[in-house]
């Protein structure tokens, strides 16, 4: 009896031996597999169009030399396209590879202090997804997906009036925010930084210097790009004309610490600029550095940060193992258009009818580009059909990461278009949704494009600003648009009653995605 004592308690020890052994090799290889995997930066321009970059327009009137070398060391898209026409609903998709329609709230675009965040807090998010791949994250700039702030009571706020900033308990933790959303660091402003009531830094999950009074706008530069800045209030470390300098000082720490204090751990840095949204305040080293007056400085400023940013990577050794992603979350603003067309005659949107907020193709056709030296093949352009909801399925491929099946459910896996190994179509369609959401949805496929809906989906062209840029509609009777892409680029001509077959096609097949709550199979 001793004997067979002493065999079963030595077996247990053999047996916990093997199980340290095998934890310790699966934490070896895990290891092993993170030193490995690429770099991630990935930079989030916003309202920055097809036609404000020089290669992707070389009619642009503002010099982009960082871009365009970013352009030349990788691969350009020239058919990418933002998930909506405004910024919340385009980050949360970016953020969780989900159409922002399909979820409550979706067609938001937040102020103040909105909320909740669209994220639900069981949805895996990009971010998380990079966690559980042993990546270290970070995001540095606009947030503007959504976050809970609550009053002295303890009661959130959830609104976007400027009154209701005055209720805010800075002394308690923000809720809903990227910290809550799969990042380790954030450093940002909860919405748009130059156009918010809430004129302050956020630091992981506090506000740790408050607004103290409101904004002296008279003290801020005054020109047509000049005013969307809202009379709210302001924190005194929070200098306005130079946020994008701060937001750029903050991703460069972070990598550089990064590098010193964990080189064989992969990081995933997201860095949202406020550039080139208006107002256009550019920082004081960057005024009248072109000839395309202060919306033209800002972009040049936007650029400077690129180039800063990829200075940083292979000044630190690390350019050739990170994979550097560049984007916008829509097209240009209205603003910015009208007066850089006529004042310096820059079209941000060319060559696309339409801007910010338009379900033509100027409010959400951007420029795509992606950098990956001994992956992606340097000076390539790819035709393919994409959209910023397929980089969560993509870089799930680069990473090894398994999405479940309730994850990314409008994210297409574009690894072999961005290889170059693929010619043929990725994407089966594409969905767009205009400034109204669930109201002003469209769906590409091929060179068909069809509008659920008349107008433009955002912007009024029957009077203001924008009237001179009116079309007549080829087909007034029509309630909806149909336009072919590969003949008509610029949405001319209305094909509504011309090609009814493909107007049945489209409606049903929108009508099958939205009914089965994904685009993917």
């Amino acid at each position: 009896m001793k004997a067979f004592v002493f065999l079963f308690f030595a077996s247990l020890a053999a047996l916990h031996a093997d199980t340290k052994v095998v934890s310790v090799l699966g934490e070896l290889n895990a290891a092993k597999a993170a030193a490995t995997l690429p770099n991630i930066v990935l930079i989030l321009a916003d309202d920055l169009g097809y036609g404000d970059v020089r290669c992707y327009s070389d009619q642009s009137k503002v010099p982009t030399p960082n871009i365009d070398r970013l352009a030349a060391e990788g691969l350009r898209f020239t058919d990418a396209h933002s998930p909506a026409t405004v910024c919340t609903p385009s980050r949360y998709s970016l953020m969780t590879g989900q159409m922002a329609f399909r979820v409550p709230n979706g067609g938001t675009v937040f102020q103040g202090a909105g909320g909740p965040s669209l994220i639900a807090p069981s949805r895996l998010t990009l971010p998380a997804m990079l966690k559980k791949q042993g990546y270290a994250t970070a995001a540095v700039g606009k947030w503007h997906v959504g976050l809970t702030l609550r009053d002295k009571a303890g009661e959130p706020i959830h609104s976007g009036k400027l009154e209701d900033v005055l209720r805010i308990d800075y002394s308690r933790r923000i809720e809903g925010g990227p910290l809550d959303h799969g990042f380790d660091r954030f450093f940002g402003t909860a919405c748009c930084p130059g156009t918010d009531w809430i004129y302050a830094f956020i630091d992981g999950d506090r506000i740790p210097v408050p607004p103290t009074g409101p904004i002296d706008k008279s003290k801020l530069p005054k020109h047509p790009y000049a005013n969307d800045c809202r009379a709210g209030f302001i924190a005194p470390n929070f200098p306005i004309e130079e946020v994008d300098m701060i937001f750029l000082k903050k991703s460069r720490e972070f990598i550089e610490q990064h590098r010193r204090t964990s080189p064989d751990q992969p990081f995933f840095l997201y860095h949202a600029t406020h550039a080139v949204h208006l107002p256009s305040f550019a920082a004081p080293e960057f005024k009248n550095k072109t000839q395309a007056g202060p919306h033209g400085d800002f972009i040049h400023e936007f650029d400077h940060i690129v180039g800063a940013l990829m200075d940083d990577l292979k000044r630190l050794g690390i350019a050739n193992n990170t994979l550097v992603l560049l984007s916008s979350d829509n097209g240009p603003e209205t603003a910015s258009v009208v007066h850089m067309r006529a004042d310096h005659h820059h079209d941000g949107a060319r060559p696309w009818r339409g801007v910010k907020r338009d379900s033509w193709e100027g409010g959400h056709r951007v420029p795509f580009i992606i950098r990956w030296p001994g992956k992606v093949k340097p000076g390539t352009t790819s035709a393919q059909l994409t959209s910023l909801t397929d980089v969560m399925a993509t870089v799930a491929a680069i990473t090894g990461a398994e999405l479940p099946q309730d994850a990314a459910e409008d994210s297409f896996n574009m690894l072999p278009a961005w290889l170059s190994e693929d010619k043929a179509p990725i994407r089966p369609y594409l969905l767009e949704q205009a400034f109204a959401g669930q109201r002003t949805l469209s769906i590409r496929r091929g060179p068909w494009k069809y509008l659920d809906h008349t107008g433009s989906g955002g912007n009024n062209y029957d009077k203001g600003e924008l009237k001179p840029f009116a079309l007549t509609d080829t087909a007034p009777d029509a309630p909806g648009q149909l336009y072919n892409l590969e003949t008509d680029p610029g949405e001319t001509t209305n094909l509504y009653f011309e090609r009814s077959e493909i107007v049945t096609e489209l409606k049903a097949l929108l009508k099958k995605s939205k009914a089965e709550g994904r685009s993917t199979p």
